[in-house]
């Protein structure tokens, strides 16, 4: 079973392995530097689930749970 960035909970570190999707979404995703091999740290979660805070690459992007779950690690 694949992992996915939104299973993940705060202070799991990670590996990118692909980011799956389509069109504007899975372009938008790449240009923010989710790319194969980059290192993510979850730094929070809302009690919810929705967003999830991350640090990637020297900074801080948050996505919603629909978005994360776009995202494969390791």
């Amino acid at each position: 079973m694949e992992k996915k960035l939104k299973d993940l909970k705060p202070g799991d570190k990670a590996k990118i392995i692909k980011v799956t999707g389509e069109g504007a979404l899975k372009r938008r995703l790449v240009d923010m530097g989710i790319t194969h091999g980059a290192e993510v740290l979850i730094r929070k979660v809302a009690p919810l689930g929705d967003p999830i805070e991350v640090n990637i690459r020297g900074y801080e992007l948050s996505f919603r749970k629909s978005e994360a779950d776009s995202i494969i690690v390791e």
